[in-house]
């Protein structure tokens, strides 16, 4: 009988660990309990924990989305970007800018583009006051800044605007992406003028400014800091018409960006915020005063020593000489209108013209309007003037338009068409001289009256209301008698006084009637000066101009010039002298003896409508024709002027002035021998005597009664 035998163990070491022997295996704890350790309190947290994590998984998914649209549209933006130097010009419309006879620039037009600058060769003055003013941080934000735009909302809200709407909290990058329209390009067909694209750029709103955001990152990718500046100061706008800060310091100081100081640098930064508003030609005084608000930021932030900045506080910027007298404005207004419009109003590219503008000429022009106006004009009246200077083949030196001109206003010099009265009646006496008349002809002043078909009787009258019997050509014309004038005009006939004054230029439609010899046409004030200088350059027709050269910026070759306005004869140089000498006793012993000019010989017309609503006096010596006008904007009378009386006296105050230096030379006139038979006795006629203003009052009323002179 065996007996089982107990199973063996298997004997295996004890595993032991790195410090000893591994403890035994413990039984795995229950898990911990959830917070609270109920179910309500585990449900609050679980539903807490879920409502993170969706928040989460949403923030981290919706930035990471809006971070790679971001980075499409700045990649999108990048490759649509053209290189710097197609940035720095892009204009749709070109300007005008326009030299005196002297090869000096006195007036522009359109958006002035003075050439390109760069952040590198600027005046540092300059570069500074940019920074300063309108983007401290320029140097070290991304493109936008972030803690700008939040400030400008507050303020935009505090201030009760929308939160975009005022300031915009935008850094000089960002203003590069609004000046180049977020690379829209300027379309005719879109926008009714490039000033509408450029409003449409500069719009507030949400959308824009987030446009914004990858255009601007697409520019600082692009570009260096100093080429995002460059765009700026080539394509910002300054006021007057200037586009760049190269063109502003030209307009307004006469120098070029490289060259200005820190005070000048002051005032074209301080324009930024306001071009038009702050612009120095428009309120000098303003323009300072933001201007010092520049240095102040300037000297905050360490770009002004204090030295620097005491001088720039105590010597302000003020305009070049050119910049603030603003000559020729009616001028260059002129040129802008007479000229195609495709070189001037609708250019595309850069204008230069070289012009007949004579600075002196146009001070001194003013300078004797406002004299009269001052000394002699009553206070109150809204009467107005305009006045022409040229030389005798036609090229204008001088013009006024107005008592107060403004580029684009009324230009009374060449815009105002108005009837000439009696100036009108040296074209009848050429025509009289032409047909064989002669200065001492004797012609009857006595009652006429002449049966106008449709019309009825019609009968001229002298503006005193008296007749003065038989007299010659020359009185008749010295002393503006109406009769003879009317007489010798039906006896030649109308239509060859009509073809004299048309071939001299007046080419406005002429009177058919016979008040056509009493200047009952119409015509501009250039018009009639251009026609007398026809009778001072002997007879020949003179087409007033006032462009020597015109061509394109960087071109040598001129499109046109123009070197005299002379055209056809009109009369015989013999008839031109003849009526020249008539015309010089107008002034001498006639009705224009307020134009006399002491030691100088001249001759004139005077000229007064019908109701005293014109009065003209026009003239020339040897060197100049000059033509003044007066009357009303609405047409209503002239209270106590005639072309004798005020216009004579502007004459002469502007004659007297630009002569100033010349010598004096004789007019090209032949005096008449006088016939050996003298006509038969007549009443004595009383002689025209210099008048003092009661008679110039006693004639304008009877010139508003009567008409002529």
């Amino acid at each position: 009988m065996s007996s089982a035998k107990p199973p063996k163990k298997k004997l295996a070491a004890p595993q032991r660990t790195r410090g000893g022997t591994k403890p035994a295996a413990k039984k795995r704890a229950p898990a911990r309990k959830l917070r609270g350790g109920n179910a309500v309190t585990r449900f609050f947290w679980a539903t807490l924990s879920l409502i993170w994590r969706i928040i989460w998984g949403v923030t981290w998914r919706g930035a990471a989305t809006v971070a790679f649209i971001l980075a499409l549209a700045t990649f999108y933006f990048y490759s649509t970007l053209p290189p710097l130097t197609q940035l720095l010009d892009d204009r749709a419309q070109g300007s005008v800018t326009m030299m005196d006879r002297h090869g000096e620039v006195f007036a522009w037009r359109g958006e002035t583009f003075g050439g390109v600058i760069t952040a590198g060769t600027v005046s540092p003055h300059l570069k500074n006051a940019i920074v300063a003013t309108e983007d401290r941080r320029f140097y070290w934000h991304l493109g936008v800044s972030p803690r700008g735009i939040a400030g400008a909302i507050r303020s935009n809200l505090a201030a009760g605007r929308g939160a975009f709407s005022g300031a915009g909290g935008s850094t000089i990058t960002q203003q590069v992406a609004k000046l180049l329209c977020l690379g829209v390009p300027y379309d005719p067909e879109t926008w009714e003028s490039e000033a509408d694209y450029e409003a449409d750029c500069r719009r507030g709103t949400l959308w824009r400014k987030i446009k914004e955001l990858p255009y601007a990152f697409a520019l600082e990718a692009k570009f260096t800091k100093d080429e995002i500046l460059t765009i700026y100061m080539n394509r910002a706008f300054l006021g007057a018409g200037a586009r760049g800060f190269e063109a502003a310091a030209q307009r307004y100081f006469g120098r070029s960006a490289n060259e200005i100081g820190p005070s000048e640098s002051a005032m074209l930064a301080g324009l930024l915020v306001a071009p038009s508003y702050y612009a120095p030609t428009r309120n000098l005084e303003r323009a300072q005063e933001r201007a010092a608000v520049v240095i102040e930021l300037m000297h905050d932030q360490g770009y002004l020593d204090a030295h620097e900045y005491a001088e720039a506080r105590a010597y302000p910027a003020t305009l070049s000489n050119r910049a603030e007298e603003q000559q020729g404005i009616n001028f260059a207004d002129w040129l802008m209108v007479d000229t195609p419009a495709f070189l001037t109003r609708e250019t595309t590219e850069d204008v230069i013209m070289r012009t007949t503008f004579d600075p002196r000429l146009q001070a001194a022009t003013e300078a004797a309007v406002a004299e009269v106006f001052a000394t002699k004009v009553r206070e109150g009246s809204e009467a107005e003037v305009a006045v022409v200077v040229m030389s005798a083949d036609g090229a204008v030196r001088a013009m006024v338009g107005g008592r107060d001109a403004s580029v684009g206003g009324f230009n009374r010099a060449v815009q105002a068409v108005r009837q000439t009265g009696s100036a009108f009646k040296p074209f009848l006496f050429a025509a009289a001289l032409e047909n064989g008349f002669q200065p001492f002809d004797i012609v009857e002043d006595a009652p006429l009256t002449i049966n106008i078909p449709g019309s009825g009787p019609w009968s001229p009258r002298n503006y005193d209301g008296e007749f003065y019997g038989f007299v010659t050509l020359t009185e008749a014309l010295a002393d503006s008698l109406n009769t003879p004038a009317v007489r010798i005009s039906e006896a030649m006939g109308r239509e060859r006084v009509r073809e004299v004054a048309n071939a001299f230029g007046l080419r406005s439609e002429l009177a058919e009637g016979p008040a056509l010899a009493l200047g009952a046409s119409e015509s501009t004030l250039l018009d009639m000066t251009a026609a007398y200088a026809g009778i001072l350059n002997g007879g020949s027709a003179v087409r007033p101009y006032g462009i020597e050269e015109l061509k394109l910026l960087g071109d040598n070759t001129p499109l046109f010039g123009v070197s005299t306005g002379i055209g056809e004869r009109v009369i015989s140089d013999s008839s031109a002298r003849m009526l020249t000498w008539m015309m010089s006793r107008v002034i001498e012993e006639g009705t224009g003896q307020r134009a006399r000019l002491p030691g100088r010989e001249a001759a004139g017309k005077t000229g007064t409508t019908q109701a005293a609503r014109d009065a003209w006096f026009i003239g020339f010596t040897a060197d100049y024709v000059a033509g003044v006008w007066m009357g009303n904007d609405d047409n209503s009378p002239l209270t106590g002027v005639t072309g004798g009386g005020l216009p004579a006296e502007i004459w002469r105050e502007t004659m007297l002035r630009v002569h100033e230096g010349l010598p004096a030379r004789p007019l090209p006139m032949t005096a008449p021998a006088r016939p050996q038979s003298a006509p038969a006795p007549q009443p004595a006629r009383p002689q025209p005597q210099r008048e003092s203003p009661l008679d110039d009052a006693i004639r304008g009323i009877l010139g508003t009664i009567f008409g002529g002179n």
